[in-house]
């Protein structure tokens, strides 16, 4: 008989974050697990909306975006929740980098508030 070996999954990698909470049947125990970290400086998230994780530049030589998730608190406010284990030299010129896609994504043609 096989002996069955325990598996588990690091929450603290891409693959484990996005394994344990990228997927709709996850969605409820994303909006605790964030609404812990995040109720005191973002208010309560009251949805999570799992967008495409890759954008593309406006041109082909420009920059891309891979981000992990996009969500909304109850006053509508929208933001990008990315899991960063290491330090990266760059990480605040990126993290505003992706903040433009979300940004440029609420616009509504022609107005502008």
């Amino acid at each position: 008989m096989q002996e069955l070996k325990d598996k588990y999954i690091d929450p603290f990698t891409d693959f484990g974050f996005k394994k344990l909470f990228g997927e709709e049947c996850n969605k409820d125990l994303l909006l605790d697990f964030l609404n812990e970290l995040l109720h005191k400086e973002e208010g309560n998230i009251v949805s999570l909306t799992y967008l495409k994780t890759e954008r593309l530049g406006i041109s082909k030589s420009s920059r891309r975006a891979v981000f992990d998730l996009y969500c909304e608190n109850e006053k509508g406010e929208k933001f990008i929740v990315e899991l960063q284990k290491t330090k990266q030299e760059y990480f605040k010129d990126r993290t505003l980098y992706y903040s433009t896609f979300a940004i440029t994504g609420q616009a509504i043609s022609g107005v502008w508030r």
